[in-house]
């Protein structure tokens, strides 16, 4: 009898832990109480308001271009977890200047209203891109994603036509890159918010731009190489050595990388279906 108790503690103390995995996964994948802080945006920056269904309302930010280009270009930004809008698009005003850039805070992620999940977000993007093409006209439309917002972006060109992606550290899927972290539970049966890069791009003719970092522990390098073999239009892809998930966009190299990465989804049209 006192075998049986000895085993049955461990066993309850492992179903609820499963338990909790699969209760505050939202509140774990989406952290939307912790913001980053937001940066000092300049003179050009607007913020902007959009209403998406059911009633909600997402706040985002535009920064103009400071060295316009003759073909207009929409860049429009799908941060990291937790990232303010207004630092994504000043990051992306930093290494395009030549471009229109607009970034959303993601559904639950204040001061846009709702509750985050995948699902929103992904529900979210088609409405931000017809609204800002509506907005701007532009010539072409670049969706660049970071992290968690590769996903979204690859969503994006799953469900409508743009110029090109350029994805930061990356993912096939993320259900198993959640995996990869709690490989004691049984993940595949939980997961309740999928990001399928992977299934998303692999009918997608869109020129795809893949930026990793050798070191990311974050989103393991097996998880892109993944995302790599199903992309059929992969027309740049870049490691860059030594840096990590947060750190690849201090190094030095980052910079250049990415402009590269724009110059060769721009001049690789996606094939007319």
């Amino acid at each position: 009898m006192w075998a049986l108790k000895l085993l049955l503690v461990p066993a309850a103390i492992y179903l609820l832990l499963v338990a909790l995995l699969f209760f505050m996964q939202t509140s774990m994948l989406f952290p939307a109480r912790y913001v980053g802080p937001p940066a000092p945006l300049p003179p050009s920056a607007e913020r902007l308001e959009l209403a998406v269904p059911p009633d909600l309302r997402l706040r985002g930010v535009h920064i103009a271009a400071s060295a316009p280009s003759a073909e207009r270009t929409l860049i429009l930004g799908f941060g990291g977890n937790a990232a303010d809008a207004g630092t994504t698009a000043l990051l992306l005003h930093d290494l395009f200047p030549q471009a229109e850039i607009v970034s959303f805070y993601y559904r639950g992620y204040a001061p846009s209203g709702g509750r985050p999940g995948a699902a929103a977000f992904k529900e979210d993007a088609p409405h931000i891109l017809d609204a800002m093409r509506a907005r701007f006209s532009p010539g072409r439309t670049i969706a660049v994603g970071f992290s968690v917002g590769t996903g979204v972006a690859a969503s994006l060109a799953a469900r409508r036509p743009v110029d090109g992606l350029i994805l930061v550290t990356p993912f096939d899927s993320l259900g198993r890159v959640a995996a990869g972290h709690y490989r004691w539970a049984p993940v595949r049966w939980l997961f309740r918010h999928p990001l399928e890069p992977a299934r998303d791009l692999a009918g997608v003719r869109t020129p795809v731009a893949i930026v990793a970092a050798e070191r990311d522990d974050v989103v393991v390098p097996a998880r892109t190489a993944a995302l790599r073999g199903a992309v059929p239009n992969l027309v740049y892809d870049r490691t860059i050595p030594g840096v990590g998930h947060n750190s690849i966009y201090d190094h030095p190299a980052f910079m250049g990388t990415m402009r590269e990465a724009l110059d060769r989804v721009a001049s690789r049209p996606a094939p007319a279906s």
